[in-house]
Protein backbone atom coordinates (compact mmCIF):
# COMPACT_ATOMS: atom_id res chain seq x y z
CA UNK A 1 0.00 0.00 0.00
CA UNK A 2 1.38 3.46 -0.54
CA UNK A 3 2.63 5.31 2.14
CA UNK A 4 0.31 9.01 2.55
CA UNK A 5 2.92 12.10 1.02
CA UNK A 6 5.25 13.95 3.81
CA UNK A 7 3.48 16.87 3.29
CA UNK A 8 5.79 18.73 6.41
CA UNK A 9 8.69 17.58 4.87
CA UNK A 10 6.88 18.81 0.93
CA UNK A 11 5.77 22.22 2.02
CA UNK A 12 8.82 22.76 4.46
CA UNK A 13 11.22 22.15 1.18
CA UNK A 14 9.22 24.68 -1.11
CA UNK A 15 8.47 27.18 1.75
CA UNK A 16 12.46 27.63 2.05
CA UNK A 17 12.68 28.15 -2.13
CA UNK A 18 9.86 31.18 -1.73
CA UNK A 19 11.17 32.64 0.93
CA UNK A 20 15.26 32.17 -1.04
CA UNK A 21 13.39 34.17 -3.89
CA UNK A 22 11.63 36.79 -1.66
CA UNK A 23 8.56 36.04 -0.22
CA UNK A 24 8.29 35.57 3.50
CA UNK A 25 4.69 35.17 3.32
CA UNK A 26 4.65 32.51 0.67
CA UNK A 27 7.40 30.71 3.37
CA UNK A 28 4.89 31.44 6.22
CA UNK A 29 1.72 29.79 4.26
CA UNK A 30 3.51 26.65 3.28
CA UNK A 31 5.33 25.71 6.18
CA UNK A 32 1.78 26.57 8.20
CA UNK A 33 0.05 24.43 5.72
CA UNK A 34 2.46 21.51 6.05
CA UNK A 35 1.83 21.55 9.93
CA UNK A 36 -1.90 21.77 10.43
CA UNK A 37 -3.20 19.55 6.73
CA UNK A 38 -4.50 16.41 8.44
CA UNK A 39 -6.23 13.54 6.99
CA UNK A 40 -10.30 14.12 6.71
CA UNK A 41 -10.78 16.83 4.25
CA UNK A 42 -11.11 16.21 0.33
CA UNK A 43 -8.55 18.65 -0.74
CA UNK A 44 -6.11 16.86 1.71
CA UNK A 45 -7.12 13.52 1.43
CA UNK A 46 -5.97 14.10 -2.78
CA UNK A 47 -2.79 15.97 -1.56
CA UNK A 48 -1.45 13.27 1.24
CA UNK A 49 -2.09 10.45 -1.50
CA UNK A 50 -0.94 12.18 -4.97
CA UNK A 51 0.33 9.53 -7.54
CA UNK A 52 2.74 11.36 -9.33
CA UNK A 53 6.22 12.98 -8.27
CA UNK A 54 4.55 15.86 -5.54
CA UNK A 55 7.71 18.12 -5.47
CA UNK A 56 8.76 21.41 -7.10
CA UNK A 57 10.33 19.89 -9.61
CA UNK A 58 7.40 17.81 -10.63
CA UNK A 59 3.74 18.28 -10.06
CA UNK A 60 4.57 21.04 -7.56
CA UNK A 61 1.74 20.48 -5.39
CA UNK A 62 2.72 23.30 -2.65
CA UNK A 63 2.22 25.90 -5.12
CA UNK A 64 -1.25 24.65 -6.72
CA UNK A 65 -2.45 24.72 -3.32
CA UNK A 66 -1.28 28.32 -2.57
CA UNK A 67 -2.37 29.56 -6.26
CA UNK A 68 -5.61 28.36 -5.31
CA UNK A 69 -6.03 30.00 -2.18
CA UNK A 70 -4.47 33.68 -4.10
CA UNK A 71 -6.88 32.96 -6.80
CA UNK A 72 -9.94 33.45 -4.39
CA UNK A 73 -8.68 36.67 -2.69
CA UNK A 74 -8.10 38.06 -6.75
CA UNK A 75 -11.18 37.12 -7.55
CA UNK A 76 -12.23 38.63 -4.24
CA UNK A 77 -14.67 35.64 -3.84
CA UNK A 78 -13.74 34.99 0.09
CA UNK A 79 -13.99 38.04 2.67
CA UNK A 80 -12.20 36.45 5.29
CA UNK A 81 -9.31 34.88 3.49
CA UNK A 82 -8.51 38.48 1.60
CA UNK A 83 -8.34 39.81 5.17
CA UNK A 84 -5.60 37.45 6.20
CA UNK A 85 -3.33 38.08 2.79
CA UNK A 86 -0.92 40.96 2.52
CA UNK A 87 -0.92 43.90 3.54
CA UNK A 88 -2.78 42.53 6.30
CA UNK A 89 -0.60 40.46 8.94
CA UNK A 90 -2.10 37.76 10.94
CA UNK A 91 -0.94 35.26 13.71
CA UNK A 92 -0.88 32.00 12.53
CA UNK A 93 -3.91 30.78 14.27
CA UNK A 94 -5.82 33.67 12.40
CA UNK A 95 -4.49 32.67 9.39
CA UNK A 96 -4.92 28.95 9.52
CA UNK A 97 -8.29 29.92 10.52
CA UNK A 98 -8.98 32.17 7.24
CA UNK A 99 -6.85 29.23 5.24
CA UNK A 100 -9.02 26.02 5.94
CA UNK A 101 -11.97 27.99 6.15
CA UNK A 102 -11.92 29.33 2.79
CA UNK A 103 -10.69 25.16 1.65
CA UNK A 104 -13.79 24.33 3.41
CA UNK A 105 -16.11 27.12 1.74
CA UNK A 106 -14.68 26.43 -1.89
CA UNK A 107 -14.27 22.37 -2.33
CA UNK A 108 -14.96 22.65 -6.14
CA UNK A 109 -12.61 25.63 -6.60
CA UNK A 110 -9.49 23.83 -4.67
CA UNK A 111 -10.16 20.56 -6.02
CA UNK A 112 -10.56 22.49 -9.96
CA UNK A 113 -6.67 24.02 -9.23
CA UNK A 114 -5.39 21.26 -7.84
CA UNK A 115 -5.82 19.45 -11.34
CA UNK A 116 -3.50 21.59 -13.48
CA UNK A 117 0.05 22.59 -12.76
CA UNK A 118 1.50 25.86 -12.04
CA UNK A 119 2.15 28.36 -14.44
CA UNK A 120 4.15 31.73 -14.37
CA UNK A 121 5.36 33.94 -16.64
CA UNK A 122 8.03 35.57 -14.60
CA UNK A 123 9.11 38.81 -16.81
CA UNK A 124 11.90 39.69 -15.07
CA UNK A 125 14.09 36.87 -16.92
CA UNK A 126 13.86 38.42 -20.13
CA UNK A 127 17.05 40.64 -18.88
CA UNK A 128 18.46 37.36 -20.34
CA UNK A 129 17.17 38.14 -23.70
CA UNK A 130 17.54 41.81 -23.80
CA UNK A 131 21.15 41.69 -22.85
CA UNK A 132 21.91 38.46 -25.72
CA UNK A 133 19.80 40.66 -28.10
CA UNK A 134 22.10 43.56 -27.57
CA UNK A 135 24.97 41.07 -28.25
CA UNK A 136 24.27 39.76 -31.29
CA UNK A 137 22.77 43.16 -32.24
CA UNK A 138 25.85 44.45 -32.12
CA UNK A 139 28.08 41.49 -33.62
CA UNK A 140 25.86 40.85 -36.63
CA UNK A 141 24.52 44.59 -37.35
CA UNK A 142 21.46 45.56 -39.71
CA UNK A 143 19.58 42.21 -38.85
CA UNK A 144 16.37 42.10 -37.18
CA UNK A 145 15.57 38.81 -35.19
CA UNK A 146 13.68 35.87 -35.55
CA UNK A 147 12.48 34.91 -32.07
CA UNK A 148 11.44 31.20 -31.24
CA UNK A 149 10.99 30.76 -27.16
CA UNK A 150 10.50 27.22 -25.84
CA UNK A 151 8.37 26.52 -22.57
CA UNK A 152 7.25 30.04 -23.38
CA UNK A 153 3.53 29.90 -20.82
CA UNK A 154 1.96 33.34 -22.02
CA UNK A 155 4.85 34.69 -24.31
CA UNK A 156 5.14 37.54 -21.87
CA UNK A 157 9.17 37.52 -22.23
CA UNK A 158 8.39 37.00 -26.72
CA UNK A 159 7.88 40.68 -26.02
CA UNK A 160 11.23 41.47 -24.72
CA UNK A 161 11.56 44.61 -27.01
CA UNK A 162 8.95 46.53 -25.35
CA UNK A 163 10.60 46.29 -22.00
CA UNK A 164 13.61 48.78 -20.91
CA UNK A 165 16.74 47.27 -18.73
CA UNK A 166 18.18 50.03 -16.24
CA UNK A 167 22.06 49.26 -16.06
CA UNK A 168 24.38 50.22 -13.11
CA UNK A 169 26.10 53.30 -14.94
CA UNK A 170 22.98 55.07 -15.45
CA UNK A 171 21.76 53.94 -19.13
CA UNK A 172 19.54 51.85 -20.24
CA UNK A 173 18.74 49.09 -22.69
CA UNK A 174 15.58 49.27 -25.20
CA UNK A 175 12.88 51.07 -26.30
CA UNK A 176 12.55 54.88 -25.05
CA UNK A 177 9.10 54.74 -24.11
CA UNK A 178 9.00 51.05 -22.18
CA UNK A 179 6.11 49.38 -21.00
CA UNK A 180 8.42 48.39 -17.99
CA UNK A 181 11.80 48.77 -16.93
CA UNK A 182 13.92 46.01 -15.48
CA UNK A 183 16.15 47.00 -12.77
CA UNK A 184 18.28 43.64 -11.53
CA UNK A 185 21.50 43.71 -9.16
CA UNK A 186 24.00 43.82 -12.01
CA UNK A 187 27.47 42.71 -11.93
CA UNK A 188 30.01 42.87 -14.44
CA UNK A 189 30.24 44.16 -17.78
CA UNK A 190 27.23 45.84 -19.21
CA UNK A 191 25.92 45.02 -22.95
CA UNK A 192 26.93 47.33 -25.73
CA UNK A 193 23.98 50.11 -27.50
CA UNK A 194 22.83 48.66 -30.22
CA UNK A 195 19.52 48.50 -32.33
CA UNK A 196 17.10 45.23 -31.59
CA UNK A 197 14.20 44.57 -34.03
CA UNK A 198 12.23 41.87 -33.70
CA UNK A 199 10.50 40.31 -37.64
CA UNK A 200 8.55 37.90 -36.27
CA UNK A 201 8.16 36.06 -32.61
CA UNK A 202 6.61 32.91 -31.03
CA UNK A 203 7.08 30.60 -28.77
CA UNK A 204 5.95 26.45 -28.08
CA UNK A 205 3.94 25.11 -24.58
CA UNK A 206 2.31 22.07 -23.55
CA UNK A 207 -0.15 24.47 -21.84
CA UNK A 208 0.29 27.93 -23.30
CA UNK A 209 -1.93 31.11 -22.00
CA UNK A 210 -3.60 33.37 -23.33
CA UNK A 211 -2.65 36.75 -22.44
CA UNK A 212 -6.01 38.18 -23.44
CA UNK A 213 -8.21 35.82 -22.06
CA UNK A 214 -9.58 36.57 -18.02
CA UNK A 215 -9.02 33.12 -16.73
CA UNK A 216 -5.64 32.52 -18.14
CA UNK A 217 -4.77 35.94 -16.81
CA UNK A 218 -5.97 35.26 -13.33
CA UNK A 219 -4.12 32.10 -13.40
CA UNK A 220 -0.70 33.93 -13.81
CA UNK A 221 -1.85 36.44 -11.28
CA UNK A 222 -2.30 33.65 -8.42
CA UNK A 223 1.23 32.09 -8.92
CA UNK A 224 2.55 35.80 -8.59
CA UNK A 225 2.98 35.70 -4.60
CA UNK A 226 0.72 37.98 -2.55
CA UNK A 227 3.68 39.51 -0.68
CA UNK A 228 5.46 41.04 -3.99
CA UNK A 229 3.27 43.92 -5.69
CA UNK A 230 5.92 44.63 -7.43
CA UNK A 231 6.34 41.64 -9.34
CA UNK A 232 2.27 41.74 -9.84
CA UNK A 233 3.07 45.39 -11.44
CA UNK A 234 5.03 44.18 -13.85
CA UNK A 235 3.03 40.84 -14.86
CA UNK A 236 0.10 43.51 -15.30
CA UNK A 237 2.72 45.81 -17.70
CA UNK A 238 3.36 42.76 -19.59
CA UNK A 239 0.00 41.69 -20.28
CA UNK A 240 -0.93 44.63 -21.12
CA UNK A 241 0.67 44.40 -24.90
CA UNK A 242 0.94 40.83 -24.79
CA UNK A 243 -1.10 39.07 -27.40
CA UNK A 244 -1.29 34.91 -28.30
CA UNK A 245 2.18 33.84 -29.81
CA UNK A 246 2.52 30.58 -28.35
CA UNK A 247 1.31 27.05 -30.08
CA UNK A 248 0.21 24.26 -28.05
CA UNK A 249 2.78 21.97 -28.90
CA UNK A 250 5.67 19.63 -28.39
CA UNK A 251 8.43 21.69 -27.96
CA UNK A 252 10.68 19.38 -29.90
CA UNK A 253 8.46 18.97 -32.66
CA UNK A 254 7.91 22.63 -33.07
CA UNK A 255 11.16 23.60 -33.45
CA UNK A 256 11.79 21.36 -35.62
CA UNK A 257 9.31 22.53 -38.44
CA UNK A 258 9.94 26.21 -37.21
CA UNK A 259 14.07 25.95 -37.63
CA UNK A 260 13.56 24.02 -41.31
CA UNK A 261 12.88 26.88 -42.86
CA UNK A 262 16.06 29.23 -42.34
CA UNK A 263 15.02 32.90 -41.66
CA UNK A 264 17.18 34.65 -44.78
CA UNK A 265 18.28 38.13 -43.46
CA UNK A 266 17.76 37.52 -39.82
CA UNK A 267 19.19 36.41 -36.69
CA UNK A 268 17.48 33.12 -35.35
CA UNK A 269 17.58 33.49 -31.56
CA UNK A 270 16.21 30.53 -29.72
CA UNK A 271 15.61 30.89 -25.90
CA UNK A 272 14.63 29.26 -23.02
CA UNK A 273 14.38 29.53 -19.31
CA UNK A 274 14.15 26.97 -16.52
CA UNK A 275 12.35 24.85 -19.01
CA UNK A 276 15.00 22.60 -20.14
CA UNK A 277 15.11 20.81 -17.40
CA UNK A 278 11.14 19.77 -17.32
CA UNK A 279 11.33 18.44 -20.67
CA UNK A 280 10.77 14.67 -21.46
CA UNK A 281 14.18 13.03 -22.87
CA UNK A 282 12.83 12.78 -26.57
CA UNK A 283 11.34 16.64 -26.59
CA UNK A 284 15.34 17.51 -24.85
CA UNK A 285 16.95 15.44 -28.19
CA UNK A 286 14.50 16.73 -30.80
CA UNK A 287 15.49 20.34 -29.62
CA UNK A 288 19.02 19.69 -29.58
CA UNK A 289 19.04 18.37 -33.10
CA UNK A 290 16.72 20.96 -34.57
CA UNK A 291 18.98 23.61 -32.78
CA UNK A 292 22.52 21.56 -33.79
CA UNK A 293 21.04 21.39 -37.69
CA UNK A 294 19.99 25.08 -37.97
CA UNK A 295 23.30 26.20 -36.85
CA UNK A 296 25.21 24.11 -39.41
CA UNK A 297 23.17 25.89 -42.00
CA UNK A 298 23.96 28.87 -40.68
CA UNK A 299 25.65 32.17 -42.77
CA UNK A 300 27.17 35.90 -41.93
CA UNK A 301 23.62 36.69 -42.90
CA UNK A 302 21.38 34.55 -41.64
CA UNK A 303 23.09 33.55 -38.21
CA UNK A 304 22.03 31.34 -35.53
CA UNK A 305 21.85 31.69 -31.86
CA UNK A 306 20.93 30.03 -28.77
CA UNK A 307 20.27 30.90 -25.29
CA UNK A 308 19.93 28.96 -22.43
CA UNK A 309 19.35 30.27 -18.68
CA UNK A 310 19.46 26.72 -17.14
CA UNK A 311 20.05 25.11 -14.11
CA UNK A 312 23.04 23.87 -13.63
CA UNK A 313 23.65 21.95 -10.02
CA UNK A 314 25.63 25.19 -9.09
CA UNK A 315 24.88 28.11 -7.21
CA UNK A 316 23.65 30.65 -7.51
CA UNK A 317 21.22 30.57 -9.48
CA UNK A 318 21.30 29.59 -13.11
CA UNK A 319 23.61 29.53 -15.69
CA UNK A 320 23.77 31.92 -18.58
CA UNK A 321 25.19 30.66 -22.35
CA UNK A 322 24.88 32.15 -25.40
CA UNK A 323 25.73 29.88 -28.00
CA UNK A 324 26.52 31.50 -32.15
CA UNK A 325 26.87 30.01 -35.54
CA UNK A 326 27.86 32.13 -38.42
CA UNK A 327 28.81 29.70 -40.75
CA UNK A 328 32.38 29.28 -39.87
CA UNK A 329 33.51 25.33 -38.56
CA UNK A 330 32.49 25.74 -35.48
CA UNK A 331 30.05 27.83 -32.92
CA UNK A 332 30.68 30.34 -30.72
CA UNK A 333 30.23 29.69 -27.48
CA UNK A 334 30.06 32.29 -24.25
CA UNK A 335 29.70 31.22 -20.87
CA UNK A 336 28.16 34.26 -19.85
CA UNK A 337 27.62 34.05 -16.39
CA UNK A 338 24.63 33.45 -13.73
CA UNK A 339 21.03 34.99 -12.92
CA UNK A 340 18.78 34.42 -10.48
CA UNK A 341 15.49 32.31 -11.07
CA UNK A 342 13.36 35.22 -11.02
CA UNK A 343 16.13 37.75 -12.80
CA UNK A 344 16.50 39.80 -9.49
CA UNK A 345 20.47 39.21 -9.65
CA UNK A 346 23.14 38.91 -12.58
CA UNK A 347 26.43 38.52 -12.68
CA UNK A 348 28.13 38.32 -15.86
CA UNK A 349 32.01 36.24 -15.88
CA UNK A 350 33.08 37.19 -19.61
CA UNK A 351 33.31 40.55 -21.24
CA UNK A 352 29.44 41.23 -23.16
CA UNK A 353 30.33 41.12 -26.85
Amino acid sequence: MTQPLDLLRLFDAQAEACESLGSPFMGRLLRLLGRRLAPGDPVSDRLLAWPGDATAYGDAIALRLAGALHALVLMGQDAKLQAAYPPNLLDDERLWAAVSGAMARHPEHMQHWLDSAPQTNEVRRATAMILAAHMLAARCPGLPFRISELGASAGLNLFFDRFSLALPDGTTRGPSRPVLTLSPDWTGPLPPQSQVVIADRRGVDLNPLDPTNPADVLRLRSYTWPDQPDRMARLDAALSVATPVVDRADAGAWLTARLDTPARGQIDLIYHTIAWQYFPADTDAACAAAIANAGARATPTAPVAHLSVEADGKAPGAALRLTLWTGTPQPEILNLGRMDAHGRHIALAAPAR
